[in-house]
């Protein structure tokens, strides 16, 4: 028998509640299936099971708030024998459409959603149905406004939580190098000549490629420090994406390395806005095993990154600024981008921080090492 248990989402998070289940005892579930919505400070996040099988038990109620680790529902896999399927405990509810913000604030109005008729799509109950059921009690644009306010703090906290952990706990080393990207720049000039604007590439697409193609070649950097270093075998680069209501949330992209440039752009095109909207899998929020923060253009030119933990380093871009270049003699003026490497000092030293860091160089001083 399989344990499901409440996911660790990251170094941040103790506990969440249980919002939703969309299973019920005797489901089939798949590996990747969704079968829990669970509120936590970064929103509420959908939860993913790893296993194939059948779901015995739900051992959990909804609004229940239970400690990371804790046993939240029995799955038989479908080698097992069967066995009795076991009722739902009280308060364990049948799955029913809604959005995010209207189960949280249903929740917090003790609103039965059962009884509200959804105008969503597919009759999804939306935040305005839930309104029209508390109209009067709240004004529906204050409501919506308090919940992004009261989202965005919790996301600060957790934030701060995790880069306190971080700051306390890793011995950071930092390394730093300068990049030609004139070769790269015009890579992308001409790659995107033959794509709709739609489709076209941005610069962070290489700066991902690359750096998941130095990894292959410098494994330490990828990987967890667990009372040592534990190497991960997949690529899953986490990306900062800044919130506008303050904060930053960390989604992976999985198997980075074996994505080619264009399958990487689609996944930033697709992770970043559902990470501003807080609509991420918990796969996205607690798999990463190497983070990458870049501040875009027009920003600052050096970034020094906190190392999430338990990850063991951090690649931080700066802007692309023209700087004098000096080479073979000559003195030019080129586009160049300032790349920082955080790492722990636990896991790696410097000769591994700098080998990674000149691997990194040589993919964007020559990009078409990258779509090889």
């Amino acid at each position: 028998m399989i344990e499901f248990t409440m996911p660790s989402l990251g170094a941040d998070m103790e506990a969440g509640t249980l919002m939703e289940w969309l299973v019920k005892p005797g489901d089939h579930v798949k590996r990747g299936d969704i079968i829990a919505t669970v509120d936590t400070q970064k929103g509420l996040i959908d939860i993913e099971v790893f296993d194939t099988g059948i779901v015995n038990a739900l051992l959990i109620k909804v609004n229940e708030k239970v400690p990371v680790g804790t046993k939240m529902a029995l799955i038989a896999t479908d080698k097992e024998a069967p066995v009795p399927i076991q009722k739902q405990p009280p308060g364990v509810e049948r799955r029913i459409r809604a959005t995010p913000l209207a189960k949280k604030m249903a929740a917090d109005k003790g609103i039965d959603l059962s009884t509200i008729k959804g105008t969503g799509e597919g009759g999804a109950i939306t935040h305005v149905d839930v309104e029209k059921v508390i109209s009067g009690k709240i004004p529906p644009e204050v409501h919506e406004e308090e919940e992004k306010t009261g989202a965005a703090e919790n996301i600060r906290m957790a934030v701060a939580a995790a880069m306190s952990k971080s700051n306390r706990e890793i011995p950071h080393y930092y390394l730093d190098v300068k990049v030609d990207m004139s070769k790269a720049l015009a890579w992308l000039t001409e790659a995107n000549k033959q794509r709709t604007v739609k489709l076209r590439l941005l610069p962070v697409v290489l700066l991902v490629k690359a750096v998941a193609k130095a990894l292959k070649e410098v494994p330490d950097l990828n990987g967890y420090w667990e009372n040592g270093l534990s190497e991960k075998q997949e690529i899953n680069i986490g990306f900062v994406v800044s919130l506008r209501k303050g904060g930053v949330m960390i989604p992976a992209i999985h198997d980075a390395d074996k994505k080619n440039v264009d399958e990487l752009m689609t996944s930033l095109n697709d992770i970043i806005p559902r990470a501003r909207a807080m609509k991420l899998r918990s796969s996205e929020l607690s798999e990463s095993t190497f983070t990458i923060s870049s501040l875009g253009e027009g920003n600052a030119d050096t970034v020094y990154g906190v190392i999430y933990p338990p990850q063991v380093a951090l690649a931080g871009f700066g802007s692309i600024t023209e700087q004098p270049w000096a080479e073979s003699g000559m003195l030019d003026v080129r586009p160049v981008m300032n790349i920082t490497l955080s790492a722990d000092h636990r896991a790696t030293d410097g000769a591994t921080g700098s080998r990674f860091l000149m691997i990194v160089k040589k993919f964007l001083e020559n990009p078409e090492l990258l779509v090889q």
